[in-house]
């Protein structure tokens, strides 16, 4: 589980100090996707910034299984709004990073295998990032993060950068893999569709500083063809309106 207790972050700039989370408060039971929707500049991505032990300059608590952030310790997988992929190491290279930093892994298992395969990319391990499609990359670190087997998952609005049928191509592909997994997973993201379609619980964010509006059950979540339903009409109409009430 995830536990995050009155959780404040505060930044302190030339202007004086500036508040992008104040008091957050949420629990995240394990094999839950959390998807966070919010305006630009909300603290979503500082929240994962917390969780991932990149920023250790916070009050309040926050703990993983009970025990306190340590990246050392525990397995934080994060794919951010660029991939993080590294351009001087081939796919290969790229995904075995984390398993080779945390188990001193220095190949591919035939779990990490049988991942490459279902993400279509077990042809593609020679190649650089550059000689990849946007697609192909986001694949590569979709890969990396389910090859870590991690504990949490995070994703910073990954598929941002990908043209609508790719997204949803992408989208498609990581909740398959992801029910095979079931990673305690949060997914932040601009988009009520993304929310609706990936996230087993909605949380919507208020504008700066960021604190939760509202948790929605997502009652659309794995729903065969999801988007031609009555409930994602009317699931999309409620949220529409909360994020519409509490961002203006």
């Amino acid at each position: 589980m995830i536990e995050i207790e009155n959780l404040t972050v505060k930044y302190k700039g030339r202007n004086g100090e500036t508040t992008a989370i104040s008091n957050l408060n949420i629990d995240i039971e394990n094999g839950e996707i959390y998807t966070f929707i919010g305006p630009s500049g909300c603290g979503k991505s500082t929240l994962l910034h917390v969780l991932s032990g990149i920023l250790k300059d916070y009050t309040g608590k926050v703990s993983i299984n009970g025990k306190a952030i340590n990246p050392r310790t525990q397995r934080i997988g994060l794919i951010p709004q660029n991939y993080g992929l590294l351009p001087w190491k081939n796919v290969l290279g790229n995904i075995i990073l984390g398993v080779r930093i945390k188990d001193r892994q220095s190949d591919i298992d035939e779990y990490s295998k049988c991942i490459l395969e279902h993400l279509g990319i077990s042809n593609l391990l020679d190649r650089y990032p550059r000689e990849l499609s946007g697609g192909q990359q986001q694949r590569v670190a979709i890969a990396r993060a389910f090859i870590l087997k991690p504990d949490l998952l995070l994703m910073d609005e990954p598929f941002s950068a990908l043209d609508a049928i790719t997204r949803e191509e992408i989208q498609a592909l990581f909740l398959d893999i992801w029910n095979r997994n079931k990673v305690t997973t949060i997914f932040i993201t601009h988009s009520v569709d993304e929310a609706l379609y990936l996230g087993s619980k909605i949380a919507v964010f208020s504008p700066a500083p960021g604190r939760i509006l509202k948790i929605l059950p997502n009652p659309c979540f794995k729903m065969e063809n999801l988007r031609f339903t009555d409930e994602y009409l009317a699931m999309s109409t409620q949220l529409r309106k909360i994020v519409s009430g509490g961002w203006h």
